[in-house]
């Protein structure tokens, strides 16, 4: 499976995977390569604009990534025509740009809008609102965009914005039923900045944080008009708030449909440079290259419980153990996807994200199996946020392997109570088992690997 002379161990052959999948979606590197000057014309992969067209171009957005590919775009374009903009972005992810304001709108591992967020936003508005027709405007969106891009609707207070997004997540609402939400008590998500725009002509660039790719609802969509309705946005608040304790002000909103200025003819153009099948597919290749027989799948939909799809993807390893002898076993499980939490109460709740949660169930899953001392040498299980940041934590996410799971039963440490308790940072920090990177400059939901090797092999 590896040079002989070289052998490796599962979690350094989990941990290559994943990061070749993170790699393949780095966002710098894959907004410059999306972008040339080919004669007279600006080339945006399939969209050409010709140079005689525009004077000046204009950069905005908002996201985890949007540092990363505002440099990228700069690699590509800043010799040859004049560039100005800004940019909201978290902070730790911030650097300096030429002619490019980057505003850090909220802290590193809190993902809530803020008053920042609400200056740079509402200064974005005003920028796209005084182009002109001789102006190209590039919107750059990523994920972590919809929490950086607050613009409450009127009548709606950062405070409200805030107590619905809480409330919604701790509640398990996926990211569709998030943003919907969203959306309609905003007035630049949801088309708001696409209206707004007085620009000769927008381009989108998109970084996909949300599964399938839909446009209207990655970063709450501010340069898509919105599909959706108040009447769908209430729909999502009667699931998850049937007693209607949300600020009676939400309500109101979300019962005064949106005005949408329709009326603009600017030309406008959507480029999706990278999604979680890009990655998944890029650590597929990096399991073959390392020997291993892999099957990949990236999520399309929302997946549920990140309890649930650990408990599955650790009966999945197991059954690949069991199999281990078969002509051409497979030997490694590489998926994609975003499940939820559903939040314990605030009194008990440790501190973790989805992929701690998602791992920690996991191994729960595997102690119910009774693995052997060898078998436990031939595991690894890794999941990952390819923004490197997995909840209000410093960590991408967590893997657990045999070190992992000695290091656990020497501390005594009760693998239910810390599920329970959404405490699965803390779990894997005592065991060494946390997956840190730091922020990647790059959000495509998650990764996540399974690896069987045999422990002849290492």
């Amino acid at each position: 499976m590896n040079d002989a002379a070289h052998p490796t161990t599962p979690r350094q052959d989990a941990t290559s995977i994943w990061h070749a999948g993170l790699d393949a979606v780095r966002a710098r590197p894959l907004v410059t390569r999306s972008i040339r000057f080919d004669g007279d014309a600006l080339c945006i992969e399939d969209v050409r604009i010709e140079r005689t067209q525009f004077d000046r171009l204009i950069v905005v957005g908002a996201g985890k990534a949007a540092t990363a590919m505002a440099t990228g775009l700069l690699d590509a374009v800043q010799d040859v025509v004049p560039v100005s903009g800004w940019i909201n972005v978290p902070d730790g992810t911030q650097s300096d740009l030429p002619g490019i304001t980057v505003h850090v709108g909220r802290p590193a591992g809190v993902n809530e809008p803020t008053e920042d967020a609400v200056i740079g936003a509402n200064r974005i508005l005003e920028i796209v609102a005084q182009a002109g027709p001789r102006d190209l405007c590039i919107a750059l969106i990523s994920g972590g965009g919809s929490a950086l891009l607050p613009a409450p609707s009127a009548g709606i207070t950062l405070d409200d914005k805030v107590a619905v997004t809480r409330w919604l997540s701790g509640a398990g609402a996926d990211i569709k039923e998030l943003n919907t939400v969203r959306k309609h008590l905003s007035r630049i998500k949801g088309g708001g900045l696409l209206s707004a725009c007085r620009a000769g002509r927008l381009v989108t660039l998109v970084l996909s944080d949300v599964l399938g790719d839909p446009l209207d609802l990655i970063a709450s969509g501010p340069t898509v008009m919105d599909p959706s309705s108040g009447a769908d946005a209430i729909e999502v608040l009667r699931k998850y708030d049937p007693q209607q304790t949300l600020p009676p002000s939400v309500y109101r909103c979300l019962q005064h449909p949106r005005k949408s200025d329709t009326t603009g003819n600017m030309p406008h153009d959507i480029v999706v440079l990278g999604n979680n099948p890009l990655a998944i597919d890029e650590a597929g290749i990096r399991a073959e290259s390392l020997g291993y027989n892999h099957v990949m799948q990236s999520a399309r939909e929302s997946e549920g419980l990140a309890e649930d799809v650990g408990r599955h993807l650790a009966r999945m390893t197991t059954d690949m153990l069991r199999r281990g002898d078969s002509a051409h076993p497979v030997n490694c499980l590489i998926s994609g996807g975003e499940p939820t939490v559903r939040l314990a109460p605030p009194e008990r709740r440790g501190k973790g994200g989805r992929n701690q949660q998602l791992v920690l169930a996991a191994y729960e899953e595997l102690l119910k199996h009774d693995l052997t001392p060898q078998q436990w040498e031939q595991v690894c299980i890794l999941s990952g946020g390819t923004d490197g940041e997995d909840g209000p934590t410093d960590a991408a996410g967590a893997l657990i392997d045999a070190q992992v799971h000695r290091r656990a039963r020497e501390a005594g440490l009760n693998v239910q109570d810390h599920l329970q308790r959404n405490d699965a940072y803390t779990f894997f920090l005592h065991c060494g088992g946390l997956l840190i990177t730091g922020p990647t400059g790059t959000n495509v939901c998650d990764v996540r690997v399974a690896v069987i090797k045999n422990s002849s092999c290492f």
